[in-house]
């Protein structure tokens, strides 16, 4: 009875992935309901405890299926995401249109759909995963960084609606992250290249969110130098821009 129904979102890659099988680790304190889109993963997470749905998130139709399914989550977790790193005027318009969809839109809707009853009860958990490109853009991410973008927007002003219902808003900002979302997002490799070492590894991101969990706060830097990087931008932007763009300009 004391067990928290938690929605994890994306849970069949990476990030979200790691996120679900942490959880299931821990079954007496969390029932985890996981989407997603790849069949192999969605029987893994069933066989480990899951109630594994297939889910297209930017079908929101879809998702309200699952919603009814699930009942009322407690905690709700945003780890779908896309990106295609190219020039802006390289950008195919179905890359472009996809990647507003599923990072912009999708939470935002299904934000819309659960709130009321988080509301009706006074309590609620929602966790985003941001980008710390949401904050500090580079060369050949101008969608993928204008969704994260309008992604910290939409929740800074959600955090201020919900505070008197009892509701946590969450946001988590990593870096770079050594997944295969990398080279779906960059098919060339410089960008894995260029960063090397410095990637993030998948099970510090995903240790961060469940510790989020146990203890909410408003939103989360990855690394923690990344904060003092954002800082920097706001009151000198092109410093940073002309030490940052060798990084993501390679030919």
């Amino acid at each position: 009875m004391n067990r928290r129904k938690v929605l994890l979102t994306g849970a069949t890659s990476g990030v979200g992935f790691a996120v679900a099988m942490r959880l299931l680790a821990d079954p007496d304190n969390f029932s985890v309901y996981a989407t997603g889109r790849a069949p192999d993963k969605l029987w893994e997470l069933q066989s480990e405890g899951a109630e594994a749905i297939p889910a297209d998130v930017t079908n929101m139709d879809n998702m309200k299926k699952v919603l009814e399914r699930i009942g009322e989550p407690d905690i709700v977790i945003f780890s779908a995401g896309v990106g295609l790193f190219e020039a802006a005027h390289l950008l195919p318009e179905e890359s472009i249109r996809m990647m507003m969809e599923t990072n912009v839109i999708a939470p935002i809707a299904l934000t819309k759909c659960i709130l009321p009853q988080m509301m009706e009860r006074q309590k609620g958990h929602l966790i985003y995963i941001g980008s710390q490109a949401g904050k500090v853009a580079t060369p050949k991410s101008s969608v993928y960084a204008a969704t994260k973008h309008a992604l910290i927007g939409y929740t800074n002003a959600l955090r201020m609606e919900v505070a008197e219902y009892g509701i946590d808003v969450s946001v988590i900002h990593p870096g770079p992250i050594d997944t295969p979302f990398i080279d779906a997002a960059d098919q060339t490799g410089k960008y894995r290249s260029s960063l090397g070492k410095h990637l993030l590894q998948v099970d510090k991101v995903a240790e961060t969110i469940v510790k989020t969990i146990k203890k909410p706060v408003r939103e989360i830097n990855l690394p923690g130098i990344m904060g003092v990087t954002s800082k920097l931008y706001a009151v000198a932007p092109s410093l940073v821009e002309r030490l940052g763009r060798k990084y993501f300009m390679k030919k």
